[in-house]
């Protein structure tokens, strides 16, 4: 039976557990990697990069997008005349979004994102936003985040988006009943897969944030409560918040036991008895506990090591070693947002080693010294650390693939078996 579970188990787990704080150099992606998932996600959405060739290079490396394609993003170039003060950027940024919009009518929102280079140039995008939306109006709606490196880390891309998206959430009804609003980017087959969970609890009024059209933002306001499906919402959660919704404390739905307890958050809000719960849930669990069974056999017992990069590193440990059976040595985060993140905290086993920061050269001794079955690091650590004999994981690869909810679990569980299948096949 699957009863709705207790947000906070009967032990503490790391709930109080001392915290190693870091604060030396990083290694981590920019908040510009963001667009990679997002592009797909708000299908009539674009962004435009107000950036370097560099950051250019970085987007068309991440997402891997073939010459013939067209994605939803492109970045304005800043030449080193624009660098030089030689010409107008904000008339040449004018210029590239009419031309940009004629090209491709199909844009009905458009963000410009600002870059390591359009902050130290000191280009206002807030206030270009404002000026190009006036001009477009009623046709595109023009907004403004910032993706650089100087102020967001990977993840952090997302949760600025959304940020920027939620002045412009209708205001929900007086009269309104309660609804869920689940936040985050997930792959639309995830959320289809929720839907359908959510219906056979009888939660029907659920909507998503961010929505597939630009068009359709979900109502926000008291009678709305709020479920995190990522963890690096800190910001657009505290605007949520700040606009009346509630949110629920929930773990994260990666895993079984994850989307049972994130499943179980919005059931108990709503009031959904056990004897539904159990019947809505019971065939998804059941079917992903077996697959899991397989990956489990792979990887019970082996050592696992994370570096701070995506922020989904604590989720990632609580199914790692809870479902997994794998060791945790070292469990790295760029921000640790205790409130956000207690049901997970609660959840790791005592004792486990958590960090938040960086300090990349210390953070390499200590891997190097316990010599982990796996790594979980950004690109930029892997392949020297792979030249070293370590296994790694690409944690960028945890965001571009669905892993979330119960038809993902052995998925996710194949991302961690993967290395060292590969590592052992490589042994002469």
């Amino acid at each position: 039976m699957n009863a709705i579970p207790p947000i906070a188990p009967t032990g503490a787990g790391c709930a109080d557990a001392p915290v190693l704080y870091e604060r030396g150099q990083r290694e981590v992606f920019c908040g510009l990697t963001g667009i990679v998932w997002l592009h797909r996600k708000i299908q009539d959405a674009f962004f435009l990069v107000v950036g370097s060739r560099t950051c250019a290079h970085l987007l068309q490396s991440a997402a891997g997008v073939m010459i013939f394609a067209e994605p939803r993003f492109a970045t304005a170039i800043i030449e080193e005349r624009d660098l030089a003060g030689l010409a107008d950027a904000n008339t040449e940024l004018d210029r590239v979004v009419t031309r940009l919009i004629e090209r491709r009518p199909d844009i009905k929102l458009l963000f410009l994102v600002g870059s390591c280079p359009s902050e130290v140039i000191k280009l206002d995008l807030f206030r270009a936003a404002e000026r190009l939306s006036q001009a477009f109006a009623p046709t595109v709606k023009i907004l403004s985040y910032s993706g650089s490196g100087i102020e967001t880390t990977f993840t952090q891309g997302e949760d600025a988006c959304l940020a920027s998206l939620v002045p412009g959430m209708p205001e929900e009804a007086a009269d309104a009943a309660p609804s869920l609003l689940v936040v985050g980017a997930l792959a639309e087959v995830v959320e289809d897969q929720f839907v359908r969970l959510f219906a056979a609890l009888g939660i029907d009024r659920v909507r998503f944030f961010p929505p597939r059209r630009s068009d359709d933002l979900p109502p926000v306001g008291p009678a709305t409560r709020l479920l995190l499906a990522q963890p690096f919402l800190a910001e657009t959660a505290r605007l949520l918040e700040k606009r009346g919704a509630t949110r629920l404390l929930a773990p994260f739905p990666l895993g079984v036991e994850g989307t049972i307890g994130w499943l179980g958050a919005a059931a108990k809000e709503f009031g959904v008895d056990e004897a539904r719960f159990d019947a809505a849930i019971a065939p998804a669990a059941e079917r992903a506990r077996a697959a899991l069974a397989r990956a489990r056999e792979k990887l019970a017992g082996t050592r696992i090591f994370f570096f701070p990069d995506s922020q989904l590193e604590i989720p990632l440990a609580r199914f790692a070693a809870r479902e997994l059976g794998m060791r945790l040595v070292e469990v790295g985060t760029p921000y640790l947002h205790r409130p956000h993140l207690a049901a997970e905290l609660a959840l790791l086993p005592p004792g486990t080693m958590l960090s938040e920061g960086q300090d990349v050269d210390k953070q390499l001794d200590r891997c190097r010294a316990a010599r982990p079955d796996l790594t979980v690091c950004g690109l930029g650590l892997a392949n020297p650390l792979e030249a070293e004999g370590l296994a790694t994981k690409w944690s960028i690869e945890l965001l571009f693939t669905p892993v979330h909810g119960f038809e993902q679990a052995a998925d996710l569980a194949e991302l961690f078996a993967r290395p060292l299948v590969r590592r052992s096949r490589l042994k002469v």
